[in-house]
């Protein structure tokens, strides 16, 4: 099923001075330049000093999981997906398995053609029309599906095809939770990396128990923009 992202637009007030409305904008600059953005939610989180690591991972940008909300770019406007009512979402973790990477906000625009997303698997950004059906692949899905099922509330688990059977059969039965979605990434720079909408975490093996951390604490958050809108129904047939 394919929908368009919606996004509400403040409707301009009566005509106001020119002075007053320039001393309207100093003080909205001096306050963090914030704006409002309907149900979209800004993006409140603080800049850190350099080298400071929130209590469970590591902080990019000066972003922990908890700080993060949805950005004011974010479409969170949604068309229920096969007509059913989101499912509930969570609030991100206060502690964070260790090692969890946090982004920038950016946009989540429906696109037609490829993405050139800032890192590899991507972890946010505009994306296909159709989300990747949660489930577990064994064969790569394609990055701007699977970024629409991150869109969604669903945690992406890739792995090195490479990995040793024995590892990849264990992370079989994550692709039977559901919104949870896992596939081969060739060329990734770790054997396992786990992600969510904007949040990324590395992993040596299958076996690290904070797999199941992330898969728990970011699974549907609050942090995705569309979060709890169905992992099925769009594009794929994962392995049964």
């Amino acid at each position: 099923m394919i929908y368009g992202a919606f996004r509400e637009r403040g409707i301009a007030k009566f005509a106001a001075s020119a002075v007053l409305f320039a001393a309207v904008s100093l003080l909205a600059a001096a306050c963090g330049g914030e704006e409002s953005g309907g149900s979209s939610g800004e993006e409140t989180a603080r800049t850190a000093p350099a080298g400071e690591t929130s209590a469970g991972g590591v902080e990019q940008d000066g972003l922990s999981p908890a700080e993060a909300t949805v950005g004011p770019d974010e479409s969170s406007a949604m068309m229920p997906a096969g007509g059913e009512e989101p499912d509930p979402a969570q609030p991100p973790p206060e502690n964070p398995p260790r090692g969890v990477e946090t982004f920038e906000a950016g946009t989540n625009d429906i696109v037609e053609g490829e993405v050139e997303y800032e890192r590899t698997p991507p972890a946010n950004g505009d994306h296909a029309a159709l989300w990747q059906n949660c489930g577990f692949y064994d064969e790569p899905v394609r990055d701007e599906n699977a970024v629409h099922s991150l869109d969604h509330g669903a945690v992406w688990i890739t792995y090195d095809p490479r990995l040793p059977r024995a590892e990849v059969e264990s992370l079989l039965p994550y692709g039977e939770q559901r919104y949870v979605l896992v596939s081969p990434y060739p060329g990734q720079s770790a054997p396992v990396i786990a992600t969510s909408w904007r949040n990324q975490l590395r992993l040596d093996g299958a076996e690290d128990p904070r797999l199941d951390q992330f898969v728990e604490q970011f699974r549907v958050t609050e942090t995705a923009p569309l979060s709890g809108n169905g992992c099925t129904g769009g594009v794929g047939d994962p392995a049964p």
